[in-house]
């Protein structure tokens, strides 16, 4: 029988508690329309109790984003489930996520409490989740080292007290596929009203078996993967939401089941969060990563030339991306640009649509070859989710081995015109310092990254930094063909995002 296989999406919390992958509001907002366009089923928007930001990022994903049921994770307190509640009750529809540590060695070092104790806990929590709504997962933390007795009475327990999602988590990516997926089986044999609820698995991939554990469990009745793009997460990450979605599609012949999620947005959501969290993917990641559907050796080239399937499991298109080049060029006008981006899953506003328009010129008049890659940069340097507060106008730098490096910049500001110039070790150096002098937002560079968005001599850098701004770690990205103004670029886009929260 071929049976639907939920998708819960955990990015915006789970996955942003590993470091370097936090977001601020505004970010999550954006992430979590990208996730509803992309149509999982269930996105868990974080965990309300944990921080103020936490709880206003919930609260406003319940308010702004329809389709998918919103979740937030608690514990087995009431003081948990009530900010929980609080923040969703504005969703059109809204999940309670509470969970407690099962296994012994969390109960007695970390909970210090007993089996019994902790059973108490659990049927009480789902228990009063229950009368604020109607739909309430309990997950029992690190199951795949718990006790196989008391996890069965625990999950017996909740499913009785109301819960209709019961999640075994593999919270330390500990288990091995066979494992996990008699542990599964065994749940499902063994708990009398398990037909009264969902299976969920939350697997980790500390030992790099995430996908497989998650796609054992299926196979032994789990009907929901609680997963994150890209496989972000604590420690090594979670299971990959795009690893689990396409393998599910492409070997249907085996698993039988499906999702409904819409693979064709898969690459522009982890684009999406690559650009949020400045962290990219490893050329090699399945699915997502640069040289996923690239072919170098001579005899796979020869085989995908003469029938694709030779080499290819899946097409390009299938999760979004396209390796046709872009027929467009500097003699293309807006019509046909604005075309283009709608196929790649962009719908401006008309004062975005000119920003990128102008943006796309200015590259098409510099390179020979413009790629789709080329368009999706473009559109997410220039168009972004919060006011700019100040624009680059103009930069220009010297340097050399025998001269001071030195950086002269011009910003707009209110209609208004400011410039400064600035001496610094380096081309990149001087432009930030210029920079900190005229915006009088002083940062401290943490760490650089650059990238080529495509191939050739010509190619569009992409340049992803983090700078410190009185202890707090801010994120900055920006292209161009030119260096020196990606450099620039991504770190007015850091200050930005900094003026604009002062603003706030």
């Amino acid at each position: 029988m071929s049976d639907k296989i939920y998708i819960f999406d955990t990015t915006l919390r789970d996955g942003e508690q590993a470091p370097g992958f936090s977001m601020n509001i505004d970010e999550k907002i954006n992430l979590a329309l990208q996730l509803a366009k992309l149509k999982v089923d269930i996105i868990e928007a974080g965990f309300p109790i944990a921080s103020e930001g936490d709880f206003e990022a919930v609260r406003e994903v319940s308010k702004t984003v329809k389709g998918p049921i919103i979740a937030g994770l608690c514990r087995v307190k009431k003081k948990d489930i009530d900010r929980a509640w609080e923040a969703l009750q504005y969703a059109e529809r809204a999940r309670i996520h509470t969970f407690v540590a099962t296994s012994d060695i969390h109960l007695e070092y970390k909970l210090k409490k007993t089996r019994e104790e902790v059973l108490k806990e659990a049927v009480e929590a789902v228990g009063y989740a229950k009368t604020l709504t109607n739909d309430v997962e309990f997950s029992t933390e690190d199951a795949a080292r718990s006790d196989l007795d008391f996890l069965c009475k625990i999950v017996e327990s909740v499913i009785d007290a109301g819960a209709g999602t019961v999640n075994i988590p593999d919270t330390v990516g500990y288990a091995i596929p066979y494992e996990f997926g008699a542990l599964i089986k065994c749940i499902m044999d063994k708990v009398p009203n398990i037909s009264k609820a969902r299976v969920s698995v939350h697997c980790h991939n500390d030992l790099g078996l995430a996908v497989a554990n998650s796609i054992a469990a299926i196979e032994n009745g789990a009907r929901q993967v609680e997963c994150t793009i890209n496989g972000i997460g604590e420690r090594a990450g979670n299971a990959s939401l795009e690893e689990i979605v396409m393998t599910i599609k492409t070997r249907k012949d085996h698993l039988k089941h499906y999702t409904t999620v819409k693979t064709e947005e898969i690459y522009k959501t982890s684009r999406l969060l690559t650009n949020i969290t400045g962290v990219s993917v490893q050329p090699n990641k399945a699915i997502v990563g640069q040289n996923a559907f690239a072919h170098e050796a001579g005899i796979h080239q020869d085989g995908v030339l003469k029938e694709r399937t030779t080499y290819e499991i899946m097409t390009p298109e299938s999760i979004g991306l396209t390796k046709s080049n872009l027929v467009l060029g500097k003699h293309s006008g807006r019509h046909a640009f604005s075309n283009r981006l709608k196929e790649l899953g962009f719908d401006l506003h008309p004062d975005d649509l000119e920003k990128a328009f102008i943006r796309f010129k200015r590259l098409a008049d510099m390179k020979k070859e413009i790629f789709d890659e080329d368009l999706e940069t473009i559109v997410q340097d220039e168009i972004a989710t919060f006011p700019q507060t100040f624009e680059l106008i103009y930069i220009q730098a010297s340097t050399g081995n025998q001269t001071v490096p030195t950086a002269t910049v011009k910003l707009k500001k209110d209609n208004e015109i400011y410039q400064d110039a600035a001496i610094g070790d380096g081309p990149v150096d001087a432009s930030y310092q210029a920079i900190d002098r005229i915006t009088k937002i002083p940062g401290k560079l943490v760490s650089y990254n650059i990238r080529a968005v495509t191939g050739g001599k010509d190619a569009l850098g992409e340049v992803v930094i983090k700078v410190q701004f009185n202890g707090e770690i801010v994120t900055g990205v920006g292209a161009s063909t030119d260096v020196i103004e990606a450099s620039t670029k991504a770190y007015l886009n850091a200050v930005n995002k900094v003026a604009y929260r002062q603003k706030k």
